[in-house]
């Protein structure tokens, strides 16, 4: 399933600038795969001093899991809210210096019916930027 950034932005609760997703590469039941072009833009919303630090690649990935669940779940969605964000690894210090697009990876590992977790990824080319795990709460207790 692949989805441009009208049909992202139709999913998740951010808008206009702070949809930060350009497009689903892929996806399954189990996994997501997007790019993001905008970590370049000097008009960035999550930039500070200039700088789009790379700690807001968890935000990226948020969003990601937040487009699997709503596309998996169909018109049935829950809304879910990132409770925890465990193991990060930072493989760099800043996203806005990144000259390649950003791929961002969330795999679903557990899902229950009032929590999900994932396992997520940022890549540029060949580089890892950053991963680790997030568990996301849900609202209604409905497992997407």
């Amino acid at each position: 399933m692949v989805l441009s950034r009208d049909a992202i932005a139709a999913l998740v609760p951010q808008r206009g600038a702070m949809c930060l997703l350009e497009e689903v590469l892929a996806m399954d039941a189990a996994s997501i795969t997007c790019r993001a072009v905008n970590h370049r833009d000097a008009a960035h919303p999550l930039r500070e001093n200039g700088v789009l630090p790379a700690v807001c690649g968890v935000e990226y990935a948020a969003q990601a899991m937040a487009v699997h669940g709503a596309a998996m779940a169909g018109t049935g969605a829950t809304a879910g809210m990132l409770a925890a964000v465990r193991d990060l690894v930072l493989g760099v210090e800043r996203l806005d210096d990144v000259a390649d697009d950003l791929i961002v990876t969330a795999r679903r590992l557990v899902g229950e019916s009032q929590w999900l977790l994932y396992e997520f990824e940022l890549r540029a080319g060949a580089r890892q930027l950053l991963s680790g795990r997030a568990t996301v709460m849900l609202d209604g207790g409905s497992t997407r």
